[in-house]
């Protein structure tokens, strides 16, 4: 059985996302259906719909920063009553058996794991819509608790800006008496800022943007470093155990390196759209390490969720209606929000 949900989609690579009426699987034993309430806009959604990392198989219903109240529940789920605040984040599923879901790392899961949208869905062999709807239905060990400590708004961004800074910045070690650098000031860089600054480590922003400078102290960072100041970049050379880079434009990866001590680590996050070049004495002198990072595991995710709660943080928002995401990913792709927009699903119900 399934069950008429109201969306926006976006039907070719060109078309404005639009209103389409999708239908949701009831909920199976372990499923928890969840009535969406925010839902953060990703750069990824826009890199989707548009087909711009290829496979895009249309209609594409985006949104993987969900957080709603939940409707319904199969008869085996344990974790979850109707009522609760949930949240679904960039994953809905994966194989359960292969050696990395084994270790809690279910989005490298090695049957491929079940994306939250523009993913083939084993339960309806179609694909998977994402967040961009009045409600979606996730299996239970999918499904994420949010504390009621968190602005539920704010929080939605957590699920993918959150978890995709947070995970790289713990398995790195940023904390007290580490220097962690933040490459870029928008949805993931500020939330690398805010995650750095918490964890106690010495946090210091790279921008291309001297108007982003007051913004990046008030979230947190000690210093503000403008990427295009030569002298300014000169005297950070050889002092950072861990830079985080978030940006998705092509920029130069031998600037970042040289700024690491021996045995430092360049983390990518961001997603330029090609490939980046870098010399090899980069690496080579002094010892220096070029990494990447992917989103998070489920408790990974729920330990992020939970840490936050505790101590206060949250992302900073626009919240938009249903009917604005078109102008909001216009301004997206111009980096003009402050930082993530999050959609009021209560719009497209009305």
């Amino acid at each position: 059985m399934t069950t008429p949900t109201k969306a926006y989609a976006a039907t070719t690579p060109t078309a404005p996302l639009g209103p389409l009426g999708i239908e949701r699987r009831d909920p199976l034993p372990t499923d928890v259906e969840i009535d969406i309430m925010y839902c953060g806009v990703c750069h990824s959604d826009i890199h989707t719909a548009r087909d711009e990392w290829g496979g895009a198989a249309y209609p594409v219903v985006p949104g993987h920063e969900i957080v709603g109240r939940v409707t319904r529940v199969g008869a085996k789920v344990t974790r979850f009553r109707v009522g609760d605040l949930a949240a679904v984040g960039c994953m809905v599923d994966s194989c359960h058996a292969c050696d990395q879901c084994g270790k809690g790392l279910e989005q490298f899961c090695a049957k491929g794991a079940t994306f939250t949208y523009n993913s083939p869905d084993p339960h309806t062999g179609r694909m998977t819509y994402g967040g961009y709807s009045e409600r979606i239905v996730c299996d239970e060990s999918f499904t994420l608790r949010v504390p009621a400590t968190l602005d539920p708004a704010r929080a939605a961004p957590l699920l993918c800006a959150g978890i995709t800074t947070w995970s790289p910045l713990r398995k790195w070690g940023a904390g007290p008496g580490r220097k962690v650098g933040i490459v870029g000031l928008g949805g993931l860089g500020h939330m690398g800022v805010k995650f750095a600054r918490a964890m106690g480590a010495h946090v210091v922003l790279f921008t291309t943007s001297p108007g982003k400078v007051a913004d990046g102290k008030r979230l947190g960072a000690h210093e503000v470093v403008v990427s295009h100041d030569a002298d300014a970049m000169a005297k950070q050379a050889g002092s950072f155990d861990m830079i985080l880079d978030t940006v998705s434009a092509d920029h130069s990866l031998d600037a970042y390196m040289q700024l690491l001590k021996v045995d430092g680590s360049l983390v990518l996050v961001g997603v330029p759209p090609k490939p980046q070049q870098i010399s090899a004495f980069s690496l080579i002198m002094p010892r220096r390490n070029l990494s990447g990072s992917l989103i998070g595991g489920v408790a990974e995710t729920q330990e992020m969720l939970d840490w936050c709660g505790a101590h206060g943080v949250e992302c900073d928002i626009e919240l938009i209606r249903m009917d604005e995401i078109n102008a909001a990913w216009d301004r997206v792709l111009k980096a003009d929000v402050k930082y993530r927009f999050v959609i009021d699903m209560a719009s497209l119900r009305s």
